[in-house]
């Protein structure tokens, strides 16, 4: 066809005026994370006492490094299928069977907890769905109910931070779907024993609640045993954890969810077209990892528990936490925001309370630091709480 005969089509009319880009109206709900912010100001000080962020003072097992080369020089580095390679699921699964005494329904690896509580939410969260959520709160449970176009309904569990089926019944509505449940708890460090779980999951029973169970501090529980809701209610419980704290891997990005295989098969739809598949090279690395005895690593949180417990308890209001690795104190002076305003003067970087709270009373403190480094932070917070406003 000559140039003569070819088809041209209008040009379309310029812009008067270029506008911004729209941002979706689901952002409205976002906002930046307190602990983040606090991460990133550790990282432009110089020599800080940083007690803000949450992750394992350990380093990753050797045996799991060297896992994670071999398979990189190995070649495999390529995509995985979606849910994970089957034989670290049915190592997963080996586990969880014989921790509970159940099977887990099915096992998927996700990208981190952060990546499994995200399609958890997303996948079962109608429109306008209620989502019980105790507070004081992981940060990114409210958002991640307001992405799903939920409904975030509060539960006080203050001033012990204890959530119960009493409190649970007060706050169910007729449009109650779902209840978040974090055992043991960030930021207040909460655990709860057997028959409290119990009696949580009979509730949830009762009243026919998914429960999202966010598990991720399982194996930092330090004066009674773990124990997970699926064992008690797996007909409607979707656990959720990660290897990021258990194998100090944060940054690796790893972790899985279990529960009910209708529901974890639409996760793996929804991760299929958002991460597509879990980092390969962790993959290999955690299936090496799952011979390894870490719990003398773990016994040493709970020296850290005391240590900072017994620093702490004369100057400060506190609960004594029975698991993770967080202390949620009660500010002593002022709110939550001046008073880590004046422990940053003396270099101590905590997250204040409203980060993961409606209330304005506490502040977070990780105790996930070495020794000394958490010697300087107790001498720091208390010289701050003397001073006064």
């Amino acid at each position: 066809m000559s140039s003569a005969t070819k088809t041209r089509f209008p040009s379309p009319e310029p812009a008067t005026m270029v506008t911004p880009i729209p941002i979706a109206a689901r952002m409205v709900h976002l906002e930046a994370s307190g602990i983040r912010r606090m991460f990133e100001m550790a990282q432009r000080m110089t020599d800080p006492i940083d007690l803000s962020i949450g992750q394992a003072h350990f380093d990753v097992p050797e045996p799991v490094k060297e896992a994670a080369i071999a398979a990189i020089r190995g070649g495999f580095n390529r995509y995985t299928v979606t849910q994970g390679i089957p034989e670290l699921r049915d190592r997963i699964a080996e586990k969880i069977t014989r921790r509970l005494g159940i099977p887990p329904g099915a096992v998927m690896l996700t990208c981190g907890a952060s990546g499994g509580l995200f399609m958890a939410y997303l996948t079962t969260v109608n429109p306008k769905d209620e989502v019980l959520i105790p507070d004081p709160y992981f940060v990114m449970y409210k958002h991640l109910v307001h992405m799903a176009g939920g409904v975030p309904r509060y539960i006080d569990t203050y001033p012990d931070f204890r959530l119960t089926p009493e409190k649970i019944e007060a706050a169910i509505t007729k449009k109650t779907r779902f209840l978040t449940f974090n055992n043991p708890v960030n930021p207040t460090g909460v655990a709860y024993t057997a028959d409290e779980v119990k009696a949580i999951a009979a509730v949830a029973r009762k009243y026919d609640l998914t429960v999202i169970s966010d598990e991720v501090y399982d194996h930092f529980s330090f004066d009674f045993p773990h124990e997970s809701t699926l064992k008690y209610y797996p007909e409607k419980t979707i656990l959720v954890t990660a290897f990021s704290k258990t194998l100090g891997m944060a940054g690796w990005r790893i972790g899985y969810v279990a529960g009910p295989v209708d529901v974890i098969e639409q996760m793996k739809l929804l991760q299929q077209f958002s991460y597509v598949c879990p980092n390969a090279p962790s993959q290999k690395a955690v299936l090496a990892s799952m011979d390894l005895d870490l719990s003398g690593l773990f016994d040493e949180y709970r020296t850290k528990r005391d240590l900072v417990v017994s620093g702490l308890k004369d100057q400060f209001e506190l609960v004594v936490p029975q698991g993770a690795f967080y202390l949620f104190p009660k500010v002593p002076w002022g709110d939550d925001q001046e008073f880590v305003a004046r422990a940053l003067e003396r270099s101590v970087i905590v997250v204040p309370g409203s980060a993961c709270s409606r209330k304005k009373t506490h502040f977070r403190l990780s105790y996930a630091v070495g020794d000394e480094t958490l010697k300087r932070g107790i001498e720091a917070l208390n010289a701050t709480a003397r001073a006064g406003p």
